[in-house]
């Protein structure tokens, strides 16, 4: 039996819906998800894998125009999504008309590799808009195929997979095959603080917070976790604890909840808040937190 095995790298604009599509084809939340834009800051791969196939998804940041050093190495990750992929899935959402980068936009219509557009959200727009849509993206990027999807109502997900499968090399699989990600647990423990964080705060406070989980013990029913918040100044750190320490427990209760989903155990999470000045301009402290990979 032939065996295929690929990368398929998303990419698009914030909140477009990459995080919830890789999820879908996933099966497991890997990503997170908010309405706030920059939820996702690194490169995550999801596997998904077959008897006869393995595909390796990579969901990427939303495209933006860097402002500082932590989101230049945001970039850097889209950038390398190019270099690998074996299909592109170029991800927009009704009403959108361009890429905020033209230098990416460019790859992606000069592009010799398959490219998949998804337009997505569909269940918000009616069908003179969604064939208007259609148009204006086909003259765009003559290069690509374009499906409407809605990846949160499942609507034409598993078309769009049957499709990748199709465009797939002929390869045996890259990870072993009861891999589900590349990313260690520790990982997915600080980015499900890092989404209850951007769930439960406003303004700047989420986007200057960073995870550092110093301790994961796996016993067999339980796990007991120990992460510090970094923030950058004393009164973000005031802000994430809230009055009495109240602000802090509900990340900690929700977080808990959680992961004892993600995990399948019983957890016990331990929850800090840090000082770490202006660590999101600081190249030894991005590269600590896996940013910057150069």
């Amino acid at each position: 039996m032939e065996h295929k095995a690929g990368f398929v790298n998303i990419i698009g604009n914030p909140n477009v819906g990459k995080s919830t599509l890789m999820n879908a084809f996933v099966g497991e939340r890997l990503s997170i998800i908010t309405s706030k834009a920059q939820t996702t800051r690194h490169r995550i791969l999801g596997i998904v894998n077959g008897d006869d196939f393995q595909v390796v998804l990579s969901d990427t940041p939303g495209i933006i125009k860097p402002a500082y050093e932590m989101q230049k190495s945001m970039m850097d990750f889209v950038k390398s999504a190019f270099e690998d992929a074996d299909v592109l899935i170029y991800m927009v959402e009704i009403g959108e008309k361009e890429l905020k980068d033209e230098a990416f936009f460019n790859k992606i219509i000069y592009s010799k590799i398959p490219v998949l557009l998804l337009l997505n959200k569909i269940d918000k727009s009616n069908q003179e808009q969604l064939e208007e849509q259609i148009a204006l993206w086909k003259e765009k990027v003559p290069n690509a195929e374009i499906y409407p999807i809605s990846a949160l109502e499942n609507f034409n997900v598993k078309e769009v997979f049957a499709r990748i499968l199709e465009l797939l090399p002929v390869s045996p699989p890259y990870y072993p095959k009861d891999a589900l990600t590349d990313k260690p647990e520790r990982f997915f423990v600080n980015e499900t603080i890092r989404e209850k964080i951007l769930i439960n705060y406003d303004k700047e406070i989420p986007y200057a917070v960073e995870i550092d989980t110093e301790e994961f013990i796996e016993d067999e029913k339980i796990i007991r976790i120990r992460s510090v918040i970094m923030v950058e100044r004393d009164t973000q750190k005031g802000i994430i604890i809230g009055h009495k320490g109240a602000a802090l427990k509900k990340v900690g209760m929700q977080a808990r909840e959680d992961l004892e989903k993600f995990f399948g155990k019983q957890i016990h999470i331990e929850l800090f808040v840090k000082v770490n000045k202006d660590w999101r301009s600081n190249a030894y402290q991005l590269k600590r937190f896996g940013y910057n990979q150069k």
